[in-house]
C-alpha cells in the first residue's frame, strides 16, 4: 500500500496526472493475466478478446 502512495504523491507534486491512465490500464491487464491463469473465470475472459 506504501507504493501506491508513494506513486500518487510522485504524480500529485510532478504534476504527471497523464501518467494515471496509463498505470490504470496496465493494473486492468495484469488482473486480467492473473484471472485467466487457471481460474474458473478464465474462459470468459478468452471470450472478450
Amino acid at each position: 500500500m506504501g507504493f501506491i502512495l508513494e506513486l500518487w504523491t510522485f504524480l500529485r507534486i510532478r504534476k504527471k496526472f497523464w501518467l494515471l491512465p496509463i498505470i490504470v490500464m496496465m493494473a486492468v491487464f495484469g488482473g486480467l493475466i492473473v484471472l485467466s491463469q487457471g481460474s474458473a473465470v478464465a474462459p470468459f475472459l478468452y471470450t472478450i478478446f
